[in-house]
């Protein structure tokens, strides 16, 4: 009696006998290509260090990792070489993010990137999160704040097949979670607490948080409005105030932007959105 491994084995063995046999060496995968250096054991012998782990095995567990992390695949290719400071406040941002990579572990503190759209506050934390994986191989996350939200309600589904703690445990035990778009969603009682239930949980842990957020320590310039237009006559109450909360501390609550302080360097960036300036090179090159 033969097994499908079985036949496997004799067809490959039978290379180049039958036709058969090609087209099933083409379709072999690459966990079947043994490696030169270490042929498939995973460790290789260097001169002087003795055995040590070989770097075929290293890149496929940083890439499981990668995999593992969340990373959005618009995002998988950020890293800090092509990230380019246009001025002093993204140059510094920069500089911060590489060097919490360099002293990790010995990291007290993590970093909440605070800007406007556009100007690489998302591009940064993957960035440090590619690194601590490839380089450190660290176990990270990344969730935009929106998302994490939505799959803890849908987990609430009586037909979900996941649980609450389910979602939660990797964003609990994860050594480095991005939390991407804080203050993002409307800020519902319920929003407000679930979120601080998170970074509270990760707080007393001494869990490393990076966040992202467009929204400010300070107000916004308010802005002159027509209260005569049609539009504006139509807006809710409840729509103007969620307007009028342009502040972080507005958005995610008083508690949960004190433990931040301590969470958490500000790190502020300024700049143009990067979408317009790729929209106007658009725009020109069509014209020229």
């Amino acid at each position: 009696m033969s097994s499908d491994n079985s036949d496997n084995k004799v067809i490959r063995f039978a290379s180049g006998l039958h036709d058969v046999s090609r087209d099933r060496e083409n379709t072999t995968s690459a966990r079947d290509v043994v490696c030169q250096f270490c042929f498939g054991t995973g460790t290789r012998l260097e001169p002087g260090k003795g055995a040590i782990i070989c770097d075929c095995r290293r890149s496929n567990r940083a890439g499981r990792s990668l995999d593992a992390a969340r990373i959005p695949p618009r995002f998988r290719e950020c890293d800090f070489h092509n990230y380019y400071p246009k001025n002093d406040s993204q140059y510094f941002a920069h500089n911060f993010a590489s060097r919490l990579v360099e002293e990790y572990p010995a990291v007290d503190a993590g970093l909440l990137f605070m800007g406007s759209v556009g100007v690489g506050k998302t591009h940064l934390a993957i960035a440090i999160l590619k690194d601590l994986i490839e380089k450190k191989g660290v176990t990270c996350l990344f969730y935009e704040s929106g998302s994490l939200l939505k799959a803890i309600q849908d987990s609430y589904n009586p037909i979900s097949q996941n649980s609450e703690m389910r979602v939660l445990a990797p964003v609990y035990q994860a050594e480095v979670l991005v939390l991407d778009e804080l203050g993002a969603t409307v800020p519902t009682n319920w929003v407000r607490d679930t979120m601080y239930q998170i970074i509270n949980t990760r707080y007393n842990n001494k869990k490393l948080t990076i966040f992202t957020t467009n929204y400010l320590d300070e107000p916004r310039t308010a802005e002159t409005n027509d209260e005569s237009s049609e539009p504006k006559r139509r807006r809710t109450f409840a729509a103007d105030r969620i307007q009028e909360m342009t502040t972080l501390e507005e958005r995610i609550g008083t508690p949960l932007r004190s433990r931040l302080y301590e969470m958490c360097k500000k790190v502020m960036i300024d700049g143009e959105d990067y979408r317009k300036r790729l929209d106007q090179r658009r725009a020109d090159s069509t014209t020229a």
